[in-house]
């Protein structure tokens, strides 16, 4: 009798454990993450979702002429991402399905109609995942001078559709806005590069940048991309500290925040680092 009701009780406790851990709600630190995919990165595994990461934004699905999916017409990568797993992943509920880019970004401004030749086959194959959006790869900032001919093809690629912007010339957020304005379709949304992974701006001004844009745009026409990684010494990029990234995260508060990009930068001890950070009272003032 004692061990039945001694088994008892633990399958109750065990039972009501796991009631309470599936109840916990995971922190909403940020929103997604970018996943930039190349040969060394197809099979993206991480725990971003305990970040609250519910929405992926895929840089592309085929770069130099490179298809991570198949069925384009273009040569396969080779490796393969498995899209399925991917698709299932909390991370990933949400898709923006990034088309055909050119790790280059001169050769991509220079190339822009034939990426979206490609771009559009590439968006008639839906791999298995929830797509919620598309994203035109190539990057824009006012120092490119004919960017406003990307109108037309913009304007023939499937909705919702995302472009992202950097000012590289340090216009200012309101000078950024006014000219994307001009040419840019008015239903296709912004990805705000915060420019704090290369020193670009501290975070306080990139969010001055996404507020002006969304003075102009629309405020559901902005998101941000968070760099979540910096220079490091001898060439290259390391992953940000949670110390240098937080401020980051903090500043973007009230716009959907990505991380760029999780599998290169954002590691599980990052995830765990930030957890912690956040998870700790704040110091009284």
């Amino acid at each position: 009798m004692m061990r039945s009701l001694l088994s008892s009780f633990l399958v109750f406790l065990v039972c009501a454990c796991g009631v309470v851990h599936a109840q916990t709600p995971r922190m909403r630190i940020v929103d997604g993450i970018v996943w930039q995919p190349d040969n060394a990165h197809a099979d993206p595994r991480g725990d971003w979702d305990r970040l609250g990461a519910h929405e992926l934004i895929v840089q592309w699905t085929a770069v130099d002429g490179i298809s991570f999916v198949p069925g384009a017409g273009l040569r396969a990568a080779p490796r393969m991402p498995d899209w399925e797993r991917i698709g299932q992943e909390p991370w990933a509920r949400n898709v923006i399905v990034g088309l055909a880019g050119r790790f280059d970004e001169a050769a991509a401004r220079a190339n822009a109609a034939q990426l979206f030749i490609e771009s559009m086959r590439l968006a008639e194959i839906r791999p298995p995942v929830h797509v919620t959006g598309y994203y035109f790869p190539v990057e824009i900032d006012p120092t490119w001078q004919n960017a406003s001919a990307l109108r037309t093809l913009l304007d023939a690629l499937p909705r919702p559709l995302w472009i992202s912007v950097y000012d590289r010339a340090n216009v200012g957020g309101a000078a950024l806005a006014q000219w994307l304005d001009q040419w840019l379709p008015g239903d296709v949304g912004v990805l705000l590069q915060d420019g704090c992974g290369v020193y670009a701006r501290e975070p306080r001004v990139a969010r001055e940048y996404a507020d002006q844009l969304a003075a102009t745009l629309g405020h559901s026409r902005v998101r941000i991309i968070a760099e979540a990684f910096r220079p490091q010494v001898g060439g290259g990029f390391r992953s940000a500290t949670v110390d240098e990234l937080k401020p980051q995260i903090d500043a973007y508060r009230g716009y959907k925040t990505y991380l760029f990009d999780g599998p290169h930068y954002v590691s599980p001890e990052l995830v765990q680092g930030l957890v912690d950070a956040y998870r700790r009272p704040a110091a009284p003032r």
